[in-house]
């Protein structure tokens, strides 16, 4: 970690210009070189020729789960390494990684003792997802939650209203779990050391729904209750009509049938847990 390529987003929960800023103050505290800096969206993810032609060792991801979730799909065949922050509204990936929270502390600790080891994550195509996947209607709750963080009440009002009436709808069926034949609200797909982690979310009445709506436009979309929790090697989701996803809160369309199953990466992540591996 001496060559760092840093990314953040602007409009990603804490990750303030004025943060961003005094994190850099700590890059050159320990004498880390700054070779590039990408404020995305409104700048391209490098790609890894334009890393390797910086001769950059380590990408700091300093933004949310979706933008990281991003970065590391474009960047998935780079041989370097990730140091994710937590900049974000959850930041789960950020807190997998690491005991500390404090982005700060972070990139101290990283510096000193990081280790490099490897994430599980959930995959649909080309699409890859290292905190969890969503199906079922509950994935119209995250076009609202983002027109609201975007302060486009309008937008924000449409998008509820939209996902409240596809939450009543029939729900969504998947195909390889095991004792999960029903519809459901929503489908959380997480990876798991083996396998995947399916939790399906039954929000029949109107009480769940709106519990199921709030905790999405909080972002704090895993505080939903779910009744049915199952694991597998791959399911499909049952529909004869594309399926609007969630990969890490990024909205995808995915094809009628598509399998979704799990993979590892390589040991490209750094982590400062004690518990590293």
């Amino acid at each position: 970690m001496e060559r760092l390529w840093f990314i953040t987003n602007p409009g990603s929960g804490s990750a303030t210009a004025a943060k961003c800023t005094a994190l850099e103050a700590v890059f050159d505290e320990r004498g880390l070189h700054l070779a590039g800096r990408t404020a995305f969206p409104e700048e391209p993810i490098p790609d890894g020729a334009t890393l390797a032609a910086e001769g950059v060792d380590t990408v700091v991801l300093f933004a949310g789960d979706g933008t990281i979730n991003a970065a590391l799909c474009a960047l998935a065949d780079w041989d370097g390494a990730f140091l994710i922050l937590p900049g974000g509204t959850m930041n789960l990936l950020a807190k997998a990684l690491h005991d500390e929270a404090d982005p700060a502390a972070i990139v101290h600790a990283a510096h000193e003792r990081a280790r490099r080891v490897a994430m599980n994550f959930v995959e649909a195509g080309p699409h890859r997802a290292f905190v969890g996947l969503i199906l079922g209607p509950a994935a119209q709750w995250g076009r609202a939650r983002e027109a609201a963080r975007a302060g486009r009440l309008s937008r924000t009002w449409g998008a509820t209203r939209n996902a409240w009436r596809r939450s009543f709808g029939r729900g969504i069926g998947v195909r390889g779990v095991p004792g999960m034949d029903d519809r459901y609200q929503a489908v959380f797909v997480a990876p798991a050391a083996e396998g995947l982690q399916v939790d399906a979310i039954d929000a029949r009445d109107w009480s769940t729904i709106a519990e199921l709506g709030w905790n999405w436009l909080t972002g704090d979309w895993i505080a939903a209750r779910a009744v049915t929790h199952r694991r597998a090697a791959r399911l499909e989701p049952v529909s004869g009509r594309p399926v609007l996803a969630l990969f890490d809160g990024e909205p995808v369309t995915l094809d009628p049938g598509v399998a979704v199953t799990g993979g590892t990466t390589a040991p490209m992540f750094l982590s400062t847990r004690s518990d590293a591996r």
